[in-house]
């Protein structure tokens, strides 16, 4: 099946379910962790999640720093009606691109998965300063995004999405203002395994470029199964493997998502 339509009910419910159960997600917020490590964050602070969907981002941060006053923007009303639901009141009908937050107000942001979808002319440069903007001096900033691996994917102007090379992201975020601490791929091993996906779909455009489009939303996602507690901690062990090589400063070669860790002189 495809994934629902982007910020219908549908789709927040998927997502729900995905981070709730599935090994990459954990093993993501373990990588994610283990780089703000690097930060040695206080025991009080504010956050920001920039598109933070149905909340759960804040969620796992809570856990990681329950003293943190927790704040939320989003597009997508569904989503932030959840995160409302689940407790997190300070959650507002927001783009990235324009933070409704006075300036040094907050002492970190988050942004997962979100930074692929700004729009395509300089909507993440323009968000990336937006962040800088709201963030304290001293503050820092953790993105999770999409990188461009094997076989290329061109931009999807339509869906909204785009792929980075690391270098592309890192020339962003210093002309944003920020210090790069850490940036690397990520998911690299376990990420091979969707390169035969890739050029699965790769092909199906080609032979269907005449008569249909394909767009980036158009990836096979399958709702999520139960796999057997083993294949699930030996999977998200291995993230925490490369994670923990990203943490003492090595730069994976391959993977097919982007960390980074930045602050905010």
């Amino acid at each position: 099946m495809s994934l629902p339509p982007i910020f219908t009910p549908e789709y927040y419910a998927h997502w729900r379910d995905f981070e709730a159960r599935h090994w990459w997600t954990a093993g993501m917020r373990d990588v994610a962790s283990m780089l703000f490590d690097l930060a040695a964050l206080p025991r009080e602070g504010v956050l920001l999640d920039v598109g933070c969907g149905s909340g759960q981002g804040m969620h796992w941060f809570a856990r990681l720093r329950p003293g943190w006053k927790l704040s939320g923007v989003d597009p997508g009303v569904e989503g932030l009606h959840a995160a409302m639901g689940a407790g997190f009141r300070t959650v507002v009908a927001a783009s990235g691109t324009a933070l409704p937050i006075g300036t040094a107000m907050v002492d970190v942001v988050i942004t997962l998965d979100v930074l692929q979808h700004l729009p395509l002319e300089r909507g993440d440069r323009t968000a990336l300063r937006e962040m800088h903007r709201v963030l304290k001096p001293g503050g820092h900033l953790f993105i999770r995004t999409n990188a461009q691996s094997y076989p290329r994917v061109p931009d999807d102007v339509e869906a909204v999405w785009h792929k980075y090379e690391p270098d592309e992201l890192a020339d962003k975020l210093k002309g944003a203002g920020f210090t790069v601490l850490r940036l690397s791929r990520i998911n690299a091993l376990l990420g091979l395994a969707e390169t035969v996906s890739e050029l699965r779909r790769a092909r199906a455009r080609h032979d269907h470029s005449s008569s249909h489009h394909h767009s980036s939303y158009d990836v096979v996602t399958a709702p999520v199964k139960d796999s057997p507690s083993w294949t699930t901690r030996l999977k998200r062990g291995w993230l925490r493997v490369e994670g923990r090589a990203v943490r003492a400063g090595l730069r994976l070669p391959v993977g097919r998502s982007l960390v980074a860790l930045c602050r905010r002189d």
